[in-house]
């Protein structure tokens, strides 16, 4: 082979490489579990493969942007008891990631959906008779600990990140 076919293979399977490693990042992220909201399904540590997407069927396990907690309504994620909360050494907190913190939550309404205003005490006045498009309302598996639509209502369009595809093992 010359050398000049050589450098156009390895050129063409650089440009490739790259293409697919950009395609990997624009399509799928890995999320890891933080809290208790979604045992016993999922633990704290699991790591989930998650495809980019607003595409969400009831059911299945999604990745939302959280949205801001209302005045004392903070999330209960932390699985720490107060006291053990109130004994974390102050650490400044790493960049949370854009568009802010994400949870990990089961969707159980979709758009055309029924409003399920039963249970959900911040969709009891939604002025929607359907999950309006674009939305989902999301619970955790562990409605317990979780910080779900039951406190703030629709996951509003745009803030979901993609539907979790399996979970990843160590």
């Amino acid at each position: 082979m010359r050398t000049g076919a050589v450098t156009a293979v390895a050129g063409g399977l650089a440009l490739g490489s790259g293409l697919g490693a950009l395609w990997i990042r624009r399509n799928l992220l890995v999320a890891t579990v933080n809290g208790r909201s979604m045992e016993p399904t999922l633990h704290a540590g699991d790591r989930l493969l998650v495809r980019r997407t607003d595409r969400v069927r009831p059911g299945q396990i999604v990745v939302v942007r959280a949205p801001d907690p209302p005045l004392g309504s903070a999330p209960p994620d932390t699985g720490l008891t107060p006291e053990e909360e109130a004994a974390l050494p102050l650490v400044p907190e790493a960049a949370p990631p854009p568009g802010g913190r994400l949870l990990v939550k089961r969707a159980v309404a979709v758009a055309g959906d029924r409003v399920p205003r039963d249970g959900f005490p911040a969709l009891r006045e939604a002025s929607e008779d359907v999950v309006p498009p674009g939305a989902l309302v999301v619970l955790g598996d562990n409605p317990s600990v979780s910080w779900d639509s039951r406190e703030y209502g629709f996951v509003r369009p745009g803030e979901c990140v993609g539907v979790a595809v399996r979970r990843l093992h160590a």
